[in-house]
Protein backbone atom coordinates (compact mmCIF):
# COMPACT_ATOMS: atom_id res chain seq x y z
CA UNK A 1 0.00 0.00 0.00
CA UNK A 2 1.39 3.41 -0.96
CA UNK A 3 1.47 6.10 1.71
CA UNK A 4 -0.97 8.29 -0.20
CA UNK A 5 -3.50 5.48 -0.40
CA UNK A 6 -3.00 4.67 3.26
CA UNK A 7 -3.63 8.27 4.17
CA UNK A 8 -6.99 8.37 2.43
CA UNK A 9 -8.04 5.11 4.04
CA UNK A 10 -7.71 6.36 7.59
CA UNK A 11 -9.06 9.89 7.35
CA UNK A 12 -11.72 10.67 9.90
CA UNK A 13 -15.26 11.58 8.85
CA UNK A 14 -14.44 14.97 10.39
CA UNK A 15 -12.37 15.87 7.32
CA UNK A 16 -13.42 19.21 5.94
CA UNK A 17 -13.96 19.82 2.26
CA UNK A 18 -11.00 22.16 2.32
CA UNK A 19 -8.29 20.06 3.91
CA UNK A 20 -5.47 21.81 2.04
CA UNK A 21 -7.01 25.21 2.69
CA UNK A 22 -7.16 24.32 6.37
CA UNK A 23 -3.41 23.65 6.39
CA UNK A 24 -2.69 26.93 4.65
CA UNK A 25 -5.01 29.07 6.76
CA UNK A 26 -3.44 27.87 9.99
CA UNK A 27 0.15 28.36 8.92
CA UNK A 28 1.10 30.41 12.00
CA UNK A 29 -0.32 27.78 14.33
CA UNK A 30 1.42 24.98 12.44
CA UNK A 31 4.80 26.64 12.82
CA UNK A 32 4.50 27.84 16.40
CA UNK A 33 2.69 25.16 18.41
CA UNK A 34 5.70 22.80 18.81
CA UNK A 35 7.25 25.47 21.04
CA UNK A 36 4.59 24.63 23.62
CA UNK A 37 6.39 21.34 24.40
CA UNK A 38 9.59 23.07 25.57
CA UNK A 39 8.46 23.86 29.15
CA UNK A 40 7.07 20.38 29.80
CA UNK A 41 10.19 18.84 28.27
CA UNK A 42 12.26 20.87 30.74
CA UNK A 43 10.13 19.42 33.52
CA UNK A 44 10.33 15.82 32.31
CA UNK A 45 14.08 15.81 31.63
CA UNK A 46 15.38 15.31 35.19
CA UNK A 47 12.45 13.29 36.60
CA UNK A 48 13.94 9.78 36.51
CA UNK A 49 17.20 10.91 38.10
CA UNK A 50 15.30 13.02 40.63
CA UNK A 51 13.17 10.03 41.67
CA UNK A 52 16.28 7.90 42.19
CA UNK A 53 17.87 10.56 44.38
CA UNK A 54 14.67 11.15 46.38
CA UNK A 55 14.34 7.44 47.17
CA UNK A 56 17.95 7.24 48.36
CA UNK A 57 17.63 10.44 50.42
CA UNK A 58 14.57 8.97 52.14
CA UNK A 59 16.70 6.04 53.33
CA UNK A 60 15.62 3.78 50.51
CA UNK A 61 18.00 1.24 49.01
CA UNK A 62 18.92 0.40 45.44
CA UNK A 63 16.32 -2.38 45.68
CA UNK A 64 13.70 0.32 46.30
CA UNK A 65 14.98 2.23 43.27
CA UNK A 66 14.79 -0.93 41.19
CA UNK A 67 11.25 -1.59 42.38
CA UNK A 68 10.18 1.95 41.52
CA UNK A 69 11.60 1.69 38.00
CA UNK A 70 10.16 -1.80 37.58
CA UNK A 71 6.66 -0.61 38.44
CA UNK A 72 7.10 2.51 36.30
CA UNK A 73 7.97 0.38 33.27
CA UNK A 74 5.17 -2.03 34.08
CA UNK A 75 2.67 0.81 34.36
CA UNK A 76 3.75 2.24 31.01
CA UNK A 77 2.39 -0.82 29.19
CA UNK A 78 -1.31 -0.48 30.14
CA UNK A 79 -0.94 3.31 29.94
CA UNK A 80 0.21 3.05 26.30
CA UNK A 81 -2.72 0.76 25.52
CA UNK A 82 -5.37 2.90 27.24
CA UNK A 83 -4.19 6.25 25.92
CA UNK A 84 -3.71 4.86 22.42
CA UNK A 85 -7.22 3.51 22.16
CA UNK A 86 -8.60 6.66 23.81
CA UNK A 87 -6.88 8.76 21.14
CA UNK A 88 -8.56 6.75 18.38
CA UNK A 89 -11.96 6.70 20.10
CA UNK A 90 -12.37 10.34 21.11
CA UNK A 91 -10.48 11.97 18.19
CA UNK A 92 -9.23 14.94 20.20
CA UNK A 93 -5.71 16.20 20.65
CA UNK A 94 -5.60 19.41 22.70
CA UNK A 95 -7.74 18.24 25.67
CA UNK A 96 -5.60 15.10 26.08
CA UNK A 97 -2.40 17.17 26.10
CA UNK A 98 -3.76 19.68 28.60
CA UNK A 99 -5.05 16.98 30.94
CA UNK A 100 -1.74 15.14 30.73
CA UNK A 101 0.30 18.26 31.49
CA UNK A 102 -1.90 19.31 34.41
CA UNK A 103 -1.76 15.77 35.80
CA UNK A 104 2.03 15.80 35.59
CA UNK A 105 2.13 19.17 37.37
CA UNK A 106 -0.09 17.88 40.19
CA UNK A 107 2.04 14.78 40.68
CA UNK A 108 5.21 16.87 40.75
CA UNK A 109 3.81 18.97 43.60
CA UNK A 110 2.77 15.82 45.47
CA UNK A 111 6.39 14.69 45.49
CA UNK A 112 6.96 17.49 48.02
CA UNK A 113 4.82 15.63 50.53
CA UNK A 114 6.34 12.17 50.01
CA UNK A 115 7.91 11.11 53.28
CA UNK A 116 9.02 7.57 52.41
CA UNK A 117 10.58 5.75 49.49
CA UNK A 118 7.32 3.86 49.00
CA UNK A 119 5.33 7.07 48.61
CA UNK A 120 7.80 8.27 45.97
CA UNK A 121 7.36 4.93 44.20
CA UNK A 122 3.57 5.23 44.18
CA UNK A 123 3.77 8.73 42.74
CA UNK A 124 6.24 7.56 40.10
CA UNK A 125 3.82 4.81 39.05
CA UNK A 126 1.05 7.38 38.71
CA UNK A 127 3.50 9.53 36.78
CA UNK A 128 3.97 6.76 34.21
CA UNK A 129 0.20 6.55 33.69
CA UNK A 130 -0.26 10.30 33.15
CA UNK A 131 2.90 11.41 31.33
CA UNK A 132 2.55 8.86 28.52
CA UNK A 133 -0.72 10.40 27.34
CA UNK A 134 0.94 13.12 25.27
CA UNK A 135 3.14 10.96 23.01
CA UNK A 136 0.58 9.94 20.40
CA UNK A 137 -1.42 13.21 20.16
CA UNK A 138 1.78 15.20 19.56
CA UNK A 139 2.86 12.89 16.74
CA UNK A 140 -0.58 12.94 15.15
CA UNK A 141 -0.75 16.73 15.35
CA UNK A 142 2.39 16.97 13.24
CA UNK A 143 0.81 14.88 10.50
CA UNK A 144 -2.57 16.61 10.74
CA UNK A 145 -1.25 20.18 10.66
CA UNK A 146 1.55 19.77 8.13
CA UNK A 147 1.46 18.89 4.47
CA UNK A 148 2.88 15.43 3.83
CA UNK A 149 6.13 16.53 2.09
CA UNK A 150 6.96 18.54 5.22
CA UNK A 151 6.44 15.79 7.79
CA UNK A 152 10.15 14.98 8.11
CA UNK A 153 11.09 18.60 8.80
CA UNK A 154 8.15 19.05 11.20
CA UNK A 155 9.04 15.96 13.20
CA UNK A 156 12.66 17.12 13.31
CA UNK A 157 11.50 20.47 14.70
CA UNK A 158 9.35 18.82 17.36
CA UNK A 159 12.22 16.50 18.29
CA UNK A 160 14.57 19.47 18.52
CA UNK A 161 12.15 21.34 20.81
CA UNK A 162 11.89 18.29 23.06
CA UNK A 163 15.66 17.79 23.16
CA UNK A 164 16.30 21.43 23.96
CA UNK A 165 13.77 21.27 26.76
CA UNK A 166 15.22 18.09 28.25
CA UNK A 167 18.73 19.53 28.14
CA UNK A 168 17.59 22.75 29.81
CA UNK A 169 15.80 20.73 32.48
CA UNK A 170 18.96 18.82 33.35
CA UNK A 171 20.98 22.04 33.30
CA UNK A 172 18.47 23.58 35.71
CA UNK A 173 18.86 20.52 37.94
CA UNK A 174 22.65 20.84 38.01
CA UNK A 175 22.44 24.47 39.12
CA UNK A 176 19.51 23.93 41.50
CA UNK A 177 21.19 21.03 43.32
CA UNK A 178 24.18 23.26 44.11
CA UNK A 179 22.09 25.83 45.98
CA UNK A 180 18.80 24.27 47.11
CA UNK A 181 17.49 20.94 48.42
CA UNK A 182 16.85 18.70 45.44
CA UNK A 183 13.36 17.84 46.71
CA UNK A 184 12.13 21.37 46.01
CA UNK A 185 13.18 21.14 42.35
CA UNK A 186 9.67 19.86 41.64
CA UNK A 187 8.25 23.38 42.24
CA UNK A 188 9.78 25.07 39.16
CA UNK A 189 9.21 21.88 37.17
CA UNK A 190 5.50 21.94 38.04
CA UNK A 191 5.25 25.62 37.08
CA UNK A 192 6.88 24.86 33.73
CA UNK A 193 4.44 22.02 33.09
CA UNK A 194 1.47 24.27 33.78
CA UNK A 195 3.03 26.75 31.33
CA UNK A 196 2.93 24.06 28.63
CA UNK A 197 -0.72 23.42 29.40
CA UNK A 198 -1.49 27.13 28.99
CA UNK A 199 0.56 27.43 25.79
CA UNK A 200 -1.14 24.33 24.35
CA UNK A 201 -4.57 25.79 25.02
CA UNK A 202 -3.55 28.97 23.17
CA UNK A 203 -1.35 27.70 20.35
CA UNK A 204 -2.95 24.39 19.38
CA UNK A 205 -6.11 24.33 17.30
CA UNK A 206 -7.95 21.06 16.83
CA UNK A 207 -7.37 20.03 13.19
CA UNK A 208 -10.34 19.34 10.96
CA UNK A 209 -8.43 16.56 9.22
CA UNK A 210 -7.82 13.70 11.66
CA UNK A 211 -5.74 10.54 11.33
CA UNK A 212 -5.97 7.25 13.14
CA UNK A 213 -2.89 6.00 14.98
CA UNK A 214 -2.01 3.49 12.28
CA UNK A 215 -0.86 6.41 10.14
CA UNK A 216 2.11 6.77 12.49
CA UNK A 217 3.56 3.44 11.42
CA UNK A 218 3.13 3.92 7.67
CA UNK A 219 5.78 6.63 7.50
CA UNK A 220 9.29 5.96 8.76
CA UNK A 221 9.90 9.41 10.22
CA UNK A 222 6.68 9.43 12.24
CA UNK A 223 7.35 5.84 13.32
CA UNK A 224 10.81 6.71 14.62
CA UNK A 225 9.76 9.86 16.43
CA UNK A 226 6.76 8.18 18.07
CA UNK A 227 8.96 5.35 19.36
CA UNK A 228 11.52 7.86 20.58
CA UNK A 229 8.84 9.55 22.69
CA UNK A 230 7.52 6.24 24.07
CA UNK A 231 8.76 2.90 22.70
CA UNK A 232 5.33 1.28 23.05
CA UNK A 233 2.66 1.28 20.34
CA UNK A 234 -0.32 -1.05 20.68
CA UNK A 235 -2.68 -0.91 17.70
CA UNK A 236 -4.10 -4.11 19.15
CA UNK A 237 -3.36 -6.15 22.25
CA UNK A 238 -1.24 -9.12 21.17
CA UNK A 239 -2.42 -12.59 22.10
CA UNK A 240 -0.57 -15.85 22.55
CA UNK A 241 -1.05 -16.70 18.88
CA UNK A 242 0.79 -13.52 17.80
CA UNK A 243 3.81 -14.42 19.93
CA UNK A 244 3.81 -18.00 18.64
CA UNK A 245 3.63 -16.70 15.08
CA UNK A 246 6.52 -14.28 15.69
CA UNK A 247 8.85 -16.94 17.11
CA UNK A 248 7.75 -20.17 15.47
CA UNK A 249 10.34 -19.88 12.68
CA UNK A 250 13.27 -19.64 15.09
CA UNK A 251 14.67 -23.08 14.27
CA UNK A 252 14.50 -22.63 10.53
CA UNK A 253 17.42 -20.72 9.06
CA UNK A 254 15.19 -19.27 6.34
CA UNK A 255 12.52 -17.92 8.71
CA UNK A 256 14.47 -16.98 11.84
CA UNK A 257 15.26 -13.38 10.89
CA UNK A 258 12.39 -11.70 12.74
CA UNK A 259 12.74 -13.85 15.91
CA UNK A 260 16.47 -13.06 16.01
CA UNK A 261 15.74 -9.36 15.65
CA UNK A 262 13.17 -9.49 18.44
CA UNK A 263 15.55 -11.38 20.74
CA UNK A 264 18.40 -8.97 20.10
CA UNK A 265 16.11 -6.02 20.88
CA UNK A 266 14.91 -7.80 24.02
CA UNK A 267 18.50 -8.23 25.24
CA UNK A 268 19.23 -4.58 24.43
CA UNK A 269 16.33 -3.25 26.50
CA UNK A 270 17.02 -5.60 29.40
CA UNK A 271 20.58 -4.26 29.40
CA UNK A 272 19.35 -0.67 29.30
CA UNK A 273 16.97 -1.28 32.19
CA UNK A 274 19.77 -2.82 34.25
CA UNK A 275 22.28 -0.06 33.61
CA UNK A 276 20.04 3.02 33.76
CA UNK A 277 18.36 1.95 36.98
CA UNK A 278 21.67 1.77 38.84
CA UNK A 279 23.84 4.50 37.29
CA UNK A 280 22.65 7.50 39.33
CA UNK A 281 22.51 5.49 42.59
CA UNK A 282 26.05 4.21 41.93
CA UNK A 283 27.36 7.75 41.58
CA UNK A 284 25.36 9.00 44.57
CA UNK A 285 26.57 6.15 46.76
CA UNK A 286 30.12 6.95 45.67
CA UNK A 287 29.66 10.28 47.49
CA UNK A 288 29.18 12.45 44.44
CA UNK A 289 27.03 15.53 45.13
CA UNK A 290 23.62 15.54 43.46
CA UNK A 291 24.68 18.28 41.05
CA UNK A 292 27.42 16.04 39.63
CA UNK A 293 24.98 13.14 39.23
CA UNK A 294 22.74 15.43 37.19
CA UNK A 295 25.81 16.69 35.28
CA UNK A 296 26.68 13.19 34.05
CA UNK A 297 23.12 12.69 32.79
CA UNK A 298 23.13 16.19 31.24
CA UNK A 299 26.27 15.55 29.19
CA UNK A 300 24.83 12.21 28.07
CA UNK A 301 21.64 13.91 26.91
CA UNK A 302 23.52 16.62 25.04
CA UNK A 303 25.62 14.08 23.16
CA UNK A 304 22.52 11.99 22.44
CA UNK A 305 20.68 14.97 20.92
CA UNK A 306 23.59 15.72 18.59
CA UNK A 307 24.01 12.03 17.75
CA UNK A 308 20.38 11.64 16.69
CA UNK A 309 20.81 14.47 14.20
CA UNK A 310 23.77 12.70 12.60
CA UNK A 311 22.86 9.02 13.02
CA UNK A 312 20.07 9.03 10.45
CA UNK A 313 22.33 10.29 7.70
CA UNK A 314 25.06 7.88 8.75
CA UNK A 315 22.70 4.89 8.64
CA UNK A 316 21.31 5.92 5.25
CA UNK A 317 24.56 5.10 3.48
CA UNK A 318 25.59 1.98 5.41
CA UNK A 319 24.34 -1.46 6.28
CA UNK A 320 21.71 -1.31 9.01
CA UNK A 321 23.11 -4.48 10.54
CA UNK A 322 26.60 -2.98 10.54
CA UNK A 323 25.36 0.24 12.16
CA UNK A 324 23.50 -1.78 14.81
CA UNK A 325 26.63 -3.76 15.59
CA UNK A 326 28.73 -0.62 15.95
CA UNK A 327 26.20 0.80 18.40
CA UNK A 328 25.93 -2.42 20.42
CA UNK A 329 29.67 -3.07 20.65
CA UNK A 330 30.47 0.54 21.51
CA UNK A 331 27.76 0.63 24.18
CA UNK A 332 28.91 -2.70 25.62
CA UNK A 333 32.51 -1.53 25.91
CA UNK A 334 31.44 1.69 27.64
CA UNK A 335 29.21 -0.17 30.11
CA UNK A 336 32.08 -2.53 30.97
CA UNK A 337 34.53 0.35 31.46
CA UNK A 338 32.09 2.15 33.76
CA UNK A 339 31.63 -1.07 35.72
CA UNK A 340 35.39 -1.48 36.16
CA UNK A 341 35.71 2.21 37.06
CA UNK A 342 33.10 1.90 39.81
CA UNK A 343 35.12 -0.99 41.26
CA UNK A 344 38.62 0.49 40.99
CA UNK A 345 38.29 4.28 40.90
CA UNK A 346 36.91 6.99 43.16
CA UNK A 347 36.57 10.75 43.28
CA UNK A 348 37.63 12.78 40.26
CA UNK A 349 38.84 9.79 38.24
CA UNK A 350 35.49 8.03 38.58
CA UNK A 351 33.65 11.21 37.65
CA UNK A 352 35.83 11.64 34.55
CA UNK A 353 35.17 8.04 33.55
CA UNK A 354 31.42 8.58 33.85
CA UNK A 355 31.58 11.91 31.98
CA UNK A 356 33.45 10.30 29.08
CA UNK A 357 31.96 6.85 28.67
CA UNK A 358 28.33 7.41 29.69
CA UNK A 359 27.75 10.05 26.96
CA UNK A 360 29.30 7.70 24.41
CA UNK A 361 27.01 4.87 25.51
CA UNK A 362 23.82 6.90 26.01
CA UNK A 363 24.52 9.26 23.14
CA UNK A 364 26.49 7.99 20.15
CA UNK A 365 26.00 4.25 20.65
CA UNK A 366 22.32 4.51 21.57
CA UNK A 367 21.47 6.78 18.64
CA UNK A 368 23.19 4.45 16.16
CA UNK A 369 21.47 1.33 17.45
CA UNK A 370 18.08 3.00 17.86
CA UNK A 371 18.09 4.38 14.33
CA UNK A 372 19.20 1.13 12.69
CA UNK A 373 17.14 -1.33 14.75
CA UNK A 374 13.90 0.63 14.52
CA UNK A 375 14.39 1.01 10.78
CA UNK A 376 14.67 -2.79 10.57
CA UNK A 377 11.49 -3.14 12.64
CA UNK A 378 9.77 -0.65 10.33
CA UNK A 379 10.90 -2.65 7.31
CA UNK A 380 9.58 -5.95 8.69
CA UNK A 381 6.10 -4.74 9.68
CA UNK A 382 3.67 -6.27 7.20
CA UNK A 383 0.86 -4.18 5.76
CA UNK A 384 -1.74 -6.74 6.80
CA UNK A 385 -0.29 -7.57 10.20
CA UNK A 386 1.28 -4.34 11.42
CA UNK A 387 -1.06 -4.23 14.41
CA UNK A 388 -0.05 -7.62 15.75
CA UNK A 389 3.63 -7.13 14.83
CA UNK A 390 3.83 -3.84 16.67
CA UNK A 391 1.95 -5.30 19.62
CA UNK A 392 4.52 -8.08 19.94
CA UNK A 393 7.40 -5.62 19.56
CA UNK A 394 5.96 -3.23 22.17
CA UNK A 395 5.32 -6.07 24.61
CA UNK A 396 8.91 -7.26 24.16
CA UNK A 397 10.28 -3.77 24.85
CA UNK A 398 8.01 -3.24 27.86
CA UNK A 399 8.76 -6.60 29.45
CA UNK A 400 12.50 -6.24 28.77
CA UNK A 401 12.70 -2.79 30.40
CA UNK A 402 10.68 -4.01 33.38
CA UNK A 403 12.84 -7.10 33.80
CA UNK A 404 16.03 -5.08 33.52
CA UNK A 405 15.00 -2.67 36.27
CA UNK A 406 13.94 -5.54 38.52
CA UNK A 407 17.25 -7.37 38.06
CA UNK A 408 19.25 -4.18 38.54
CA UNK A 409 18.09 -3.46 42.07
CA UNK A 410 18.93 -6.90 43.41
CA UNK A 411 22.24 -7.39 41.61
CA UNK A 412 23.48 -3.97 42.73
CA UNK A 413 22.42 -4.57 46.32
CA UNK A 414 23.81 -8.08 46.70
CA UNK A 415 26.66 -8.22 44.16
CA UNK A 416 27.72 -4.60 43.71
CA UNK A 417 27.26 -1.93 41.06
CA UNK A 418 30.29 -3.12 39.10
CA UNK A 419 28.71 -6.55 38.58
CA UNK A 420 25.45 -4.90 37.50
CA UNK A 421 27.17 -2.80 34.84
CA UNK A 422 29.27 -5.68 33.56
CA UNK A 423 26.13 -7.82 33.33
CA UNK A 424 24.54 -5.08 31.23
CA UNK A 425 27.63 -5.08 29.00
CA UNK A 426 27.45 -8.87 28.54
CA UNK A 427 23.79 -8.65 27.52
CA UNK A 428 24.73 -6.09 24.87
CA UNK A 429 27.44 -8.44 23.62
CA UNK A 430 24.80 -11.18 23.39
CA UNK A 431 22.53 -8.80 21.48
CA UNK A 432 25.40 -8.08 19.09
CA UNK A 433 25.91 -11.81 18.45
CA UNK A 434 22.22 -12.21 17.62
CA UNK A 435 22.30 -9.14 15.38
CA UNK A 436 25.32 -10.48 13.49
CA UNK A 437 23.26 -13.55 12.58
CA UNK A 438 20.70 -11.42 10.73
CA UNK A 439 20.65 -11.24 6.97
CA UNK A 440 20.08 -8.41 4.54
CA UNK A 441 16.40 -9.37 4.17
CA UNK A 442 15.47 -7.51 7.37
CA UNK A 443 17.81 -4.60 6.76
CA UNK A 444 16.60 -3.25 3.43
CA UNK A 445 16.48 0.47 3.98
CA UNK A 446 13.56 2.73 3.18
CA UNK A 447 14.66 6.24 2.46
CA UNK A 448 13.40 9.31 4.27
CA UNK A 449 11.11 11.54 2.29
CA UNK A 450 12.71 14.72 1.02
CA UNK A 451 12.59 18.10 2.71
CA UNK A 452 11.90 20.07 -0.46
CA UNK A 453 9.60 23.06 -0.10
CA UNK A 454 9.31 22.93 3.72
CA UNK A 455 10.27 25.44 6.36
CA UNK A 456 13.11 24.27 8.57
Amino acid sequence: MEDSDAQSSVESPKESKGGKDHLSSNKAIRVSWPYSVVPVSIALGPISTLVQLLILELNGTIIDVGLAFTLFSLGSIPAAIVWGFATDHFNVRKPVLIVSYLGVALLLILFLFAGTAYEVTLLYIAFSLVSSASATPLSLLIMETQQKPCWAVAFARLSMMSSIGTTLGLLLSVVWADFFPVKFLVVPLAILTVSSAILSSIMIEEPTLLFERRMLILNRVSFHERLKALPLIFLKIPGTSEFKKAFRGMRNELTRELPLLYLSIFAFYVSGGIFNTSLAPALYMSNFPESQVFLVVLIGMMVQSISFVLSGRYAETRSLIGVSLIGLVLRSICYAIIGISVLLLAGTLLLLSALIFYPIAAGIAYALYYTASNTMIFNTIGEKSHGSSLGVYSAIVGVASTLGSFISGFTSFYLGYHITFILAALLLAFSAVLTSMLKVSVATDRRLQGYHGCQR
